[in-house]
Formats: structure tokens, C-alpha cells, sequence
């Protein structure tokens, strides 16, 4: 066998028979050996950024390995910022490479790059393969530590000789992997005591809060994650990356955590006085100003996650538990059952049973059914229509910016991996190739992509590729003129100093037409300008055969609100009300004591159908 049937019968072997990818000189032999593989398919896009994005869609929604290939210098240096996008979000992609033969390493020679050095700092791990003969095991360790511990990206770089180099040993593909350096932590005993430890914290707190985020996807922990929700009627509020893990509407289930979280998410954490933090590093978007993070000063924060290194590095841990997320809560599903069958150390001591229902039904989503100040379409008014003909099976792609955050708060999904988002590194045209992954990995489903039309642009000749591969996906572009997100904290920051966010030209004329855009690459769309039309056109994508899309002309300076303060704490954000259009600060708290129950009413919150309210105002 040579190196390149090595690698295809590896793939074949795993089941890894998709991949996304790009040709070039320096794979050249790789592709040629796909040739003739016809259980091994290839799904050509047109930009090598893609075609990581792709696999980092396809392993999300699949919960499965990506696999992206494309050629050496420009080719692999384009993988970068994909591979950035999938280490920050923890998603489980290999990457390989092309690179100039052995002999050449080191000479400048055409399209050589240091990729090894340029990818070091956003992957797991790295190779670079020089003998033939251990190309075997580098793919075998590659996807076990891609797709172990806590998944990420692994890359390998592929000189060309080694491709067509035969190999010498009579079986080069080893059987197993075992990694003495790398062993990630499953369970122990210790983490048995330590939920011991959790559980006298949660079942005699007042207020318990659960932040889920999106280590509770990858550890597909979905359902003992309700069953605890149920048993100990704890309410939950999740990262942006954990959207999904818990359907929206679970009655314990509040929305999204954070900087454009939902207000009674940020209430209830801020509020509480034990956190058990799923899953989640603690992110600067989600904690606001640490110094008041969490509200309570006295509250007990509890961590589990099975990457060791994120324990504590943000926030203050008081029972810090490195397990398997799945594993963990099996054991807090067991210990919890056995304490409620006692009657005496099994009694729930949390007051929000009497609260929930009223927080839960405090905010909405509402139908913005008028046009907006211009007599465009206010943004809040497709996620109202979309919500309408999500079916469970569904799954959600966003771009990033405005749009992303508009589908992140008001969209009601209801089960796990059909949200697909780029977190961590908020990657511009992430969107629209990692739907063509997800679409891919679950063709029975429907893919909606909910795009900004600044990031849409990023990647939008993926068209070509969606065409030529005949795969459907439904693309909502809601298009605001502007780079929405950057204009906002313009607005609210820089006292609407629009600083060449503008997108449109300066006649008032907007470039591309997308509907013409989609003509151009033998696909359907329309353009959508009043909210009687917003229904019908997505009603109108669904029954559609191929890529639909849709651009749907909304307010220029909608604002996706509340917002909190940079640097401020969760209490602390923007919120337009019609008495009050500057920064709202709740001043209350929930009661400690029976005698502080007297009159208490949760809806003192603000609804959010204030933020949109607004619009309609002369």
C-alpha cells in the first residue's frame, strides 16, 4: 500500500467516508486515488475555509468526526481560522494537508508553509508525516484525539512524496491507539464524594440555577440532564452553546445566559444562591464584570467539565468535579434518587416552585406585525414566523452578529444538535459552509441558515457548491444594510458614530442583489419587505426542492436588546422602554424570608415586548 491508500482505507474503515475539500498540486496524489473510490465522497467547495467550517457543521449535527482535506501553502493556511473556530467551540474535525515533498521542506520551495507552526496554537494536536510507514498510526491517533476527552481539531500536514511512497511494513494500520501522554479523565471515585458534596449545596439552597452549556451536547447528556431537571425542579439557563441540550419549552427551561441573554435567565443567576455549571468555561460573555459575577456573594458555585484546565480558570470553583458530563450525571441522577426515597435527608429546601411559572411567562415572543419606523420588517417578527414551522427535527445554522442573537434568543428549538453557532471565536462566514455540513450529515432534515447580510458575504459563493452537490438548504438573509452588530454598539456607544459599517453604496443602493445572486447560480429566491410576506416566503423555502433563498428586508437600526453594559455586571443592561430608552437596572431582589413574600410578583421584570414596542413610536 502507499501512503494515499494507507489514508482512504483508514477512512473506510472508520466510516469517515465524507469529507469536505479543496485539489491542489501538493495532494494531487490523494485526490487521485479518490478517483476511484467510490465509497468515499468528496464535497467540492469553493474556498478551503469552507471547507473546514463544513466538517465543523457535519461533526455538530452528526455528533460524529468532520473531515476536510485540501492542498499546501494558501490551501492549508486557509484552514486556519476554521480550525481556530472549531478548537474555540470543541468540535471534533481532522484536517490534513497537502505540503511539498520531504526533500523540499525547508526551501521556501511553491506553495510551502509552515502549517504545522501556523496551527499549533488552535488544534489538540499536530503532525507532520516524514516516513510512510508511521502515516498508519498518525491517522489513527489524529481521530482518536479528535474525538475523545474534550473534542477538537487535529491537523495533519502531508508531504506530497509521502502520498506515493510505498509503505514497508506488511499491516501499517495499527488496530487500537494507545497514547501514553494522553488519557482523558472518564470518572472516579473522587468525583462520587464531590457530588455528594453538590447535592447537600443544591437540595438546601433557596434559589439553585443550572447553567447547561455545549458540554452537554457533546457529551450527549441530554436526557439525564431533563431527568435531574425533573426530579429537583431546578430551573436551567444555557450558554449560546448550549442551546438546544434542553427544549425551550420545558417548564424549567429560561433561555439564553449573557451579554444578549434573556432577561429573566440573567435574573435567575444573578439571583441565585448555587450554580451547577454544565459543560461551560465561564466565558466572559456569560459572567459579565467577574467582580459581581455570580450576584449573590455567598452563592456556591459548582463545575463539571472533563477538560481539567477550564476548572476555576475564570470563576471561583467551591466543588470543582473533572468527569465525563454524561458519566456525572448518572451518578447525581442515582444519589439523587436515593435521597428523596428518604424521607428525612430527602426534602428540596428551593423556592422556585413558587416563582418559575411566573419567570417563565414574564417575557415573550412577540409578533411584530407592523412594519418599523421605515416600514421595514422588525427582525423579531421573523424569528416569530420561523418559531411557527420549526419542526423538532430541524437544525438552525447562524451566521454571526445580530441576526445569530435574534435566532439565539427568541427561537424555540427541542432537541439537542439542531443549533448550530460559532461561540467562542464568532467567525464571519461560518454560517452558511457549516449548514452545508449539517445538511449533509442529516439529510432528512431541514437546515435553516439564519444569516446576517454582512456575514452572509463572507462565503456566499457556496452557492456554487449547494448547486453542484444538489444540497438543500434553506437561507433566511436578514438584511439590515449594515454590519448590524458592530452599528449597534456604534449606536448605543459611540454615540452613533457609524464608522464604515454601512453597507449599502452612497445613492442608498444596496449591493448584491441577493435574489439575482441566487438566479446567478441556478437557484430560487425572493425578496421579502413587508411582515404580511414573512410567512408565506418561509412557508414557500420548506416546500422548495433546492437552496431557497430568502432576503428579508428589516429595520436599519433594529437593535437586538437587552444588551449588557461591556463590562458591567448581569444586572446591568440596555434595554429600550417607552419611559425609559437608556440603560434599565433592576433594583430587586427575590425574598429570603417568608415575610419578604408578601406581595412579591415576578413580573416586575420587564416584559421584552418592550424592546420592540419601541418601533412603532412616531
Amino acid at each position: 500500500m502507499n501512503g494515499s491508500e494507507i489514508i482512504t482505507k483508514i477512512l473506510k474503515d472508520t466510516g469517515n467516508t465524507t469529507l469536505f475539500g479543496y485539489p491542489g498540486g501538493a495532494i494531487m496524489p490523494f485526490f487521485d486515488q479518490l478517483y476511484s473510490e467510490d465509497q468515499i465522497r468528496l464535497i467540492l467547495v469553493r474556498h478551503e475555509q469552507s471547507a473546514g467550517h463544513a466538517a465543523d457543521g457535519f461533526a455538530r449535527a452528526s455528533g460524529k468526526l468532520g473531515v476536510c482535506v485540501t492542498t499546501s501553502g494558501p490551501g492549508a493556511t486557509n484552514l486556519v481560522t476554521a480550525l481556530a473556530n472549531a478548537y474555540y467551540d470543541s468540535s471534533p474535525v481532522l484536517a490534513f494537508s497537502g505540503q511539498v515533498s520531504t526533500w523540499l521542506i525547508g526551501n521556501d520551495a511553491f506553495q510551502e508553509a509552515d502549517v504545522v507552526g501556523s496551527t499549533m496554537a488552535v488544534t489538540k494536536q499536530n503532525y507532520q508525516v516524514k516516513d510512510v510507514d508511521k502515516l498508519g498510526r498518525v491517522f489513527k491517533e489524529a481521530m482518536y484525539i479528535a474525538t475523545t476527552g474534550r473534542p477538537g481539531p487535529v491537523f495533519i500536514d502531508l508531504p506530497k512524496d509521502i502520498q506515493t511512497a510505498d509503505c514497508t511494513m506488511a499491516d501499517p494500520i495499527p488496530e487500537t491507539v494507545e497514547l501514553i501522554s494522553y488519557n482523558p479523565r472518564v470518572f472516579s471515585k473522587g468525583a462520587s464524594l464531590q457530588i455528594k458534596r453538590s447535592l447537600d449545596i443544591l437540595m438546601n439552597a433557596q434559589y439553585p440555577v443550572i447553567i447547561a452549556g455545549g458540554g452537554v451536547a457533546l457529551a450527549n447528556a441530554n436526557k439525564e440532564l431533563e431527568e435531574l431537571v425533573n426530579l429537583m425542579r431546578i430551573p436551567v439557563v444555557y450558554t449560546m452553546m448550549g442551546k438546544g441540550v434542553l427544549s425551550d419549552d420545558h417548564p424549567y427551561v429560561l433561555g439564553m445566559l449573557g451579554m444578549h441573554g434573556r432577561k429573566r435567565s440573567n435574573f435567575a443567576v444573578s439571583e441565585a444562591d448555587a450554580i451547577l455549571a454544565l459543560g461551560t468555561r465561564f466565558s466572559d460573555r456569560i459572567t459579565g464584570d467577574l467582580s459581581h459575577f455570580p450576584g449573590q456573594p455567598n452563592a456556591k458555585i459548582i463545575q463539571i467539565d472533563i477538560d481539567t484546565a477550564e476548572i476555576g480558570k475564570n470563576v471561583p470553583i467551591d466543588v470543582p468535579i473533572v468527569a465525563d458530563l454524561k458519566l456525572a450525571l448518572q451518578e447525581f441522577l442515582d444519589q439523587v434518587k436515593r435521597r428523596l426515597a428518604d424521607p428525612k435527608n430527602g426534602t428540596m429546601k428551593s423556592w422556585w416552585y413558587k416563582y418559575i411559572k411566573e419567570l417563565k411567562e414574564s417575557s415573550g415572543i412577540p409578533d411584530a406585525s407592523r412594519p418599523g419606523k421605515t416600514g421595514r420588517i422588525v427582525p423579531e417578527k421573523i424569528m416569530f414566523e420561523l418559531n411557527k414551522i420549526l419542526r423538532p427535527d430541524d437544525i438552525v445554522v447562524t451566521e454571526v452578529g445580530q441576526a445569530q442573537m435574534y435566532a439565539a434568543h427568541y427561537l424555540n428549538l427541542r432537541k439537542p444538535r439542531t443549533w448550530i453557532s460559532s461561540g467562542g471565536l464568532g467567525t464571519m462566514g461560518f454560517g452558511f459552509p457549516a449548514s452545508i455540513g449539517a445538511k449533509v450529515a442529516k439529510p432528512g432534515s431541514e437546515v435553516w441558515l439564519v444569516a446576517g447580510d454582512g456575514s452572509f458575504q463572507m462565503n456566499l459563493h457556496e452557492l456554487a457548491t449547494v448547486k453542484q452537490n444538489d444540497i438543500k438548504v434553506n437561507i433566511i438573509i436578514v438584511n439590515n444594510q449594515y454590519l448590524g452588530m458592530v452599528r449597534q454598539w456604534q449606536e448605543l456607544l459611540y454615540e452613533k458614530r457609524y464608522s464604515y459599517t454601512c453597507l449599502a453604496c452612497k445613492d442608498g443602493h444596496y449591493y448584491p442583489d441577493f435574489v439575482k445572486l441566487a438566479d446567478a447560480y441556478g437557484l430560487e429566491g425572493t425578496r421579502v419587505e413587508k411582515p404580511d410576506q414573512v410567512a408565506e416566503a418561509l412557508v414557500q423555502a420548506r416546500k422548495a426542492e433546492q437552496t431557497y433563498v430568502i432576503e428579508m428586508m428589516v429595520e436599519p437600526e433594529s437593535n437586538i436588546l437587552p444588551m449588557l453594559l461591556p463590562g458591567g455586571a448581569l444586572n446591568q443592561f440596555y434595554s429600550r422602554r417607552k419611559e425609559k430608552k437608556s440603560i434599565y437596572d433592576w433594583y430587586y431582589r427575590l425574598p429570603r424570608t417568608d415575610a419578604e413574600q408578601n406581595d412579591y410578583k415576578v413580573e416586575r421584570i420587564s416584559k421584552e415586548e418592550d424592546d420592540v414596542n419601541v418601533f412603532f413610536e412616531e
